[in-house]
């Protein structure tokens, strides 16, 4: 026996010990381990660095040419520079930095700090002379960290701290001991995460353990003796049947989170340029990045680095992916806003790289709308890429690799990457687990693999590269190459077995306080939305409407205002979960869409009221109404007093509105898409024949009714009694209540903002109101005020009105909301029973269980819906509508919508403050699917459009004929009307079926078109169905599926 021969097979915990302790940095024999002959040779300090800062004033964020400028004073290692988020010029320190050349080309990122994603080094020159000149170059320090400015659940994140120059130092690295070094990563972990028992295990434990007793850090000679036992190591290959990963390597910056919008411009500049040197000694290195708004910053920001982009994206290394402007949440935008993320990224990619994104490209966001596939498929895409599932907290998601299939039908090929992340660190254990977790290896045999840092940029490191060359081939570990992700997609569909489906939508088990956080910010998104919808209708109809039209489409603008809409549903901003910074910047840019909007919808209203009338309109004391949906409608409009003298003469007003003393004036059978003047022969304004009244009765009640329905309120404002007159039927059970305000605890395990656990269901009080009062009495509206104590520092105020003319009962509410991580929801239980409940989804409804049977069903106690929620029966059902709201929960016969949150992080102000919003109760006959109320929510949310004019009377006829209509389909609805992007003499209609079956619609347009043809959401030509012309007439028969978007391009 040799005296001194290994007995690791004995005592294998303690060699894995001795081998990590030989790579590792953090121990203290870093003096005689591989740590110590890294570098040759280290200089700090003058003469051989010179430093000199300069710090911006406030948060500014100076262009480099402006910096330069400036006076310049002598730094040293061991300063601080701050405070947090402006910016300074000089070499190192532990935030982030960029590297400038004295020219002014950005040139590689830097970041600074201890962690996994310390990079701090910038290469001067390959080969080093004894006469090397001085080099002078920048530094700009941006004075945060790589996840903002600290730990956001203990500090604001706008607060000031300083950043300390840890180093600025000039080092000669050692190549050979860098190779060892990296050798010695790959086996240590081989050795660690491989099964203990394997052979290869051993193996990889035996060639790290010789290395050591190789090594002498006072011999170089060693390092390469050392390294032969590696390269034997490396050169046993992997099984050419193994699993094979496709690697790529990615950054994902979020557009916005623990930093504002302004930093995420330079984070892509800082994490781009440095993959980009990667790519100059990684000629194997693929790189992606999503989110064409990045790009965009990046053009108008760093133009030399986006032309470099440009080159390398030329070669295959640098590859833009994903399609959309940003990586947007899926949940709350609308059908029309996801199509216009597509429309924006595509025709960026396609105009700036040459050609539209295949890929889908969505790792990390809340939930997957199950109208994706069709959106992703009409946008031009095929494959779809997320790992976000992986993070359930109740069921873990059964698959890998599958088809996705929505609910039209429509499918897109699958992948969820079984190493769980998108922030791999290129590690042995990390192949290993992956191959583990492929849910669907017996179909396919491979799996994309996303490596780099990520959230907050950086992206991978020259450390992960070298680990990922020595993975690439050797034995025990899958196969690994360098790839765009498309590939993978393409070899899955050619190569694998039959896969399995996956129907509907891709429900989030987490993070379900999304639906609620940042309620403002949900109110002005949905208000956008619609305002943008009917200002491109309006300035479609002006533009086209008649040929003399001198209006100036306004294109440039809209799409403007449409990229920050976009940009705003960035998947942490709509959803309620970044830093208190964002929501101030978001404040500001809606108060521009808004504004913008509100302006452009006038204008163009004005000119088609102009356009109509053949007069001029600027002195006209009439008014006339709009209707922006595409069905007729019936409504009571309020006009300043002035306005109604000037109409109806010496008529008397039938009901003067308490609040602020307009007139209340019904308006009937306003077409859709149409207008109505307002007169004494289009309106009456008698006393309604059945007219509504309030009313309060002995029993400390108040009723509110109307020829539909009864409406009867306690004391604390809830409906005891919900009677509907005309099928003679009782809503509401004995001993139960709606209109039910709850307050419920709020304390999530870890994500403040994000997430709503179900323990929370268990912990509320029931709210009672101190007073109601009865505010309007009819006849055309009827109203009581109900004022609810929420605490000692919050209140709500809301108004419940009931109409003469709708069994829908509106609600008004006004909240002053002052609560630590509390949740108020409103609650409403019917006598009605069924198994699903209904909800809207984009263009289409999804259907949840109202019960718990299964683990699947209880994940699903907060979902998403749109503008209603629906719960019917045979024959009869009602409808929950909003004006801004989004998280819902049917229980039984019991259905809640959330309406408030009180998180304290990241954003320590979360929702503080005064809110207002509106929801209704539509009560109806049928079940869902032969109901209105997809109409009745689009009227909910888009009132009728008022403007001072008169038309004559001698054009009235006018108002009978649409500018659009569709009819023989009540379940087809027309939601976008907008100038055709590439073509100034051509216009969009887009369409969908929105209750779930076949249809064949009649959709008449009075703008002139000579063709029409159907296009997909890029605005291509797309084989289909035909669309019938009639003859002789400007009617199209068009064919829908179940949930179909069909999309038409009128040319002039």
């Amino acid at each position: 026996m040799k005296p001194h021969m290994s007995y690791l097979q004995k005592h294998p915990n303690i060699t894995r010990s001795r081998v990590s302790n030989f790579v590792n940095d953090n121990y203290q024999w870093k003096d005689v381990n591989i740590q110590a002959v890294l570098y040759d040779v280290k200089a700090s300090g003058e003469p051989h660095v010179q430093l000199k800062v300069w710090s911006a004033p406030g948060q500014e964020r100076p262009t480099f040419e402006h910096a330069v400028k400036q006076e310049f004073r002598p730094a040293k290692v061991g300063q601080m520079f701050g405070p947090s988020w402006p910016v300074q010029f000089l070499f190192d320190s532990s935030s982030e930095a960029m590297v400038w050349s004295a020219e002014g080309e950005p040139i590689m990122g830097l970041t600074g700090g201890n962690g996994g994603e310390r990079h701090v080094d910038y290469a001067l020159t390959a080969c080093a002379t004894a006469n090397e000149p001085e080099r002078m170059f920048y530094v700009e320090i941006a004075c945060n960290g790589l996840f903002g400015n600290g730990d956001y659940h203990e500090h604001p994140q706008d607060r000031d701290i300083y950043y300390r120059l840890n180093s600025a130092e000039l080092a000669a690295p050692n190549p050979d001991a860098w190779a060892l070094y990296h050798d010695m990563e790959v086996i240590v972990d081989m050795a660690k995460e491989l099964p203990q028992d394997s052979p290869r295990s051993w193996q990889a434990l035996t060639a790290a353990n010789d290395i050591v007793n190789i090594f002498e850090h006072a011999d170089p000679t060693s390092i390469n003796k050392a390294r032969s036992v590696s390269d034997a190591f490396f050169a046993v290959t992997s099984n050419p049947a193994s699993h094979q990963v496709y690697a790529i390597g990615n950054c994902h910056i979020d557009t916005a989170w623990l930093w504002p919008f302004a930093e995420t411009r330079r984070k892509t500049a800082r994490s781009w340029s440095t993959q980009l040197n990667l790519m100059d000694s990684f000629e194997e290195y693929r790189f992606t990045a999503s989110q064409a708004q990045q790009f965009e910053w990046l053009k108008e920001d760093y133009p030399s680095l986006f032309k470099r982009i440009q080159d390398k994206a030329k070669t295959g290394q640098f590859v833009p992916i994903g399609g959309t402007w940003v990586e947007m949440d899926c949940n709350i935008p609308s059908g029309e806003s996801l199509a216009r993320q597509f429309l924006l990224g595509q025709r960026f990619y396609k105009q700036h790289f040459g050609q539209t994104c295949d890929v889908f490209w969505l790792p990390d966001t809340f939930g997957y709308s199950s109208q994706l596939p069709q959106i992703v498929r009409l946008a031009g895409a095929k494959y779809f890429f997320t790992q976000k599932l992986s993070w359930n907290n109740i069921n873990k998601f059964p698959n890998t690799t599958f088809w996705w299939t929505g609910l039209d039908g429509s499918s897109v090929l699958t992948h969820m990457a079984p190493s769980e992340t998108y922030s791999a660190q290129c590690r042995p254990g990390e192949l290993i687990n992956g191959v583990k977790k492929h849910k669907d290896v017996a179909y396919s045999n491979e799996s994309l693999y996303l490596f780099g840092n990520g959230d907050g940029g950086g992206g991978p490191l020259r450390s992960m590269l070298e680990r990922l060359r020595r993975m690439a081939n050797v034995d025990g570990l899958p196969r690994v190459k360098q790839s765009h992700p498309r590939e993978f997609y393409e070899h899955v569909e050619k190569t694998t077995r039959e896969l399995v489906a996956w129907k509907g939508e891709l429900y989030f088990e987490l993070h379900r306080g999304t639906y609620t956080s940042q309620s403002n910010n949900k109110l002005w998104n949905r208000q956008s939305e619609f305002l943008l919808r009917d200002a491109e209708l309006l300035c479609t109809v002006a533009s086209f409407g008649s040929e003399d039209s001198e209006f100036e489409y306004p294109a440039e603008e809209l799409t403007r205002l449409w990229k920050l809409v976009c940009l705003n549903q960035f998947h942490d901003v709509v959803p309620g979960s970044a830093i208190n910074m964002v929501y101030r910047d978001s404040d500001k840019m809606y108060k521009d869409i808004i504004s913008s909007a509100n302006r452009i919808r006038k204008e163009a209203l004005a000119n088609v009221c102009r356009s109509v009338a053949g007069t001029d309109l600027t002195s006209s004391q009439g008014l006339t109404v709009v209707n922006t949906t595409g069905w007729m409608r019936s409504d009571i409009v309020a006009i300043p007093a002035s306005t109604y003298a000037n109409i109806f003469s010496n008529t008397s007003p039938v009901q003067i509105r308490a609040s602020d003393s307009a007139v209340l004036v019904p308006v009937t059978n306003v077409a859709g898409f149409g207008l109505h003047s307002v007169s004494a022969e289009t309106c009456s304004v008698r006393a309604p024949k059945h007219p509504v009244h309030v009313s309060k009765t002995d029993k400390d009640t108040y009723l509110l009714e109307n020829r539909f329905v009864s409406v009867t309120f306690n004391a604390s404002g809830h409906i005891i009694s919900f009677y509907d007159k005309t099928e003679g039927r009782e809503l509401v059970p004995k001993d139960a209540a709606a209109n039910v305000f709850e307050l419920y605890d709020d304390v999530p395990l870890y994500w403040d903002a994000w997430d709503i656990e179900i323990y929370s269901l268990e912990k509320y009080q029931t709210l009672k109101s101190a007073v109601v009062l009865i505010v309007e009495e009819g006849p055309l509206v009827a109203s009581i005020s109900v004022r609810v104590p929420i605490s000692d520092g919050s209140v709500l105020t809301q108004t419940i009105s009931l109409s003469e003319h709708s069994p829908r009962l509106d609600f008004d509410c006004s909240v002053d909301w002052h609560e630590n991580r509390k949740c108020l929801k409103v609650s409403f239980t019917w006598d009605i029973y069924s198994d699903v409940a209904t909800y809207e989804t984009q263009f289409g409804v999804v259907q949840r269980p109202t019960h718990r049977n299964t683990t699947w069903d209880m994940a699903k106690f907060e979902v998403c819906g749109h503008k209603f929620a629906d719960l019917s029966e045979f024959g009869y059902g009602v409808a929950l509508l909003n004006d801004c709201k989004y998280g819902f929960s049917t229980l039984g016969n019991s259905m809640s919508m959330s309406l408030l949150r009180a998180p304290k992080a990241p954003d320590e102000h979360s929702d503080m403050g005064h809110h207002s919003f509106r929801y209704a109760v539509y009560p109806h006959t049928g079940t869902f699917s032969e109901s209105n109320v997809v109409q009745e929510a689009y009227q909910f949310n888009v009132p009728l459009l008022e403007l001072p004019i008169t038309i004559p009377p001698q054009i009235s006829s006018l108002h009978k004929r649409p500018f659009f209509s569709v009819s023989g389909a009540r379940n087809v609805v027309l939601d976008t009307v907008k100038r055709a992007e590439d073509y100034k003499t051509s216009y969009i209609v887009r369409l969908y079926e929105a209750y779930g079956g076949h249809a064949r619609a009649l959709l008449t347009s009075r703008l002139p078109f000579s063709s029409v043809c159907k296009v997909n959401l890029l605005e291509e030509p797309m084989d289909g169905p035909g669309i019938e012309r009639l003859n002789h007439s400007t009617a199209l028969k068009v064919p829908f599926k179940p949930f179909e978007v069909v999309s038409l391009l009128f040319t002039l």
